[in-house]
């Protein structure tokens, strides 16, 4: 099996995780940057272990001023996005929250071409169309969106979440030690605000910490593969996927707003898939 596919499927998997984390993040009980900063923290100490047993601290020490790059990632890709996102979606509604998210695509497209010098064919832009598009339907169902004081907030989210990114695909950390430091900065940069909030325990939080163990370390093996663009478009129908596992196991009707939104999500996925990753000449 050749990188494009590995990262491919990789991404894909990250997918599949991203489309049932928002079932553990509706069901928090406490201050979003509690369980932010605990969830974090959580999945460091999943991931620290991991580190000692495959030998991979060891490039930490040889490479010390990579540190300042992975302190940043956790700084833009879980301190700050989190905090934007948690308190955005409190201001917003559920659905503003998963649209206005998965403009991330559009987010990822710029800072890949800008900072990475990644190739954005023709064809990767019109596949990223369909699954905006698929997504917006989808999730909306047809209703009129109405734009919120905590849009703003998720706006931004998406853009420090590919600040993060971009800067994480540019240190010289395996996955697996950059998704560890991204928590363990990012946990405790978040941790001194938390207590200030009001901070607490969960066992949400432990779960949700398990989720982002693996999902990062998933997705910087897939972005350390494949482009960062094309790896972010397949994530895109996330929100969709949740809508229709709610559909199918919590009961809830099938509309044409599905049908027709799993379509043109199905056809620009299956697009973008076939994309070859790659940078500009």
């Amino acid at each position: 099996m050749n990188r494009e596919t590995e990262g491919t499927l990789l991404a894909f998997l990250v997918l599949t995780l991203l489309g049932l984390e928002p079932v553990i993040i509706k069901s928090n009980p406490v201050n979003p940057l509690a369980f932010a900063s605990l969830s974090a923290i959580f999945a460091s100490l999943i991931l620290w272990p991991l580190l000692l047993i495959c030998g991979l601290v060891e490039e930490i020490r040889k490479s010390p001023g990579e540190l300042k790059k992975a302190f940043l990632t956790g700084l833009f890709a879980t301190a700050i996005a989190y905090s934007l996102f948690s308190y955005g979606t409190r201001m917003s509604t559920a659905i503003n929250s998963a649209i206005l998210t998965r403009f991330e695509v559009f987010y990822s497209f710029l800072l890949s071409w800008l900072l990475l010098k990644e190739r954005i064919t023709g064809r990767t832009v019109i596949s990223a169309v369909a699954l905006i598009g698929g997504v917006f339907l989808v999730v909306a169902q047809g209703k009129r969106l109405e734009l919120l004081k905590g849009d703003v907030l998720l706006l931004l989210t998406p853009l420090f979440w590919q600040l993060g990114h971009s800067i994480a695909k540019r240190t010289a950390y395996s996955p697996l030690t950059i998704a560890t430091l991204r928590n363990t900065f990012g946990g405790l940069v978040l941790l001194v605000p938390a207590l200030l909030a009001g901070f607490a325990f969960t066992k949400l939080a432990l779960a949700e910490g398990v989720v982002i163990a693996l999902t990062q370390s998933l997705w910087y093996s897939a972005i350390a593969r494949i482009n960062l663009s094309k790896a972010t478009a397949i994530l895109t129908p996330a929100p969709a996927l949740t809508v229709l596992i709610s559909t199918l196991f919590l009961g809830e009707g099938f509309t044409p707003y599905h049908l027709a939104g799993l379509t043109l999500i199905t056809a620009g996925t299956i697009i973008l898939s076939g994309e070859k990753s790659g940078v500009r000449e």
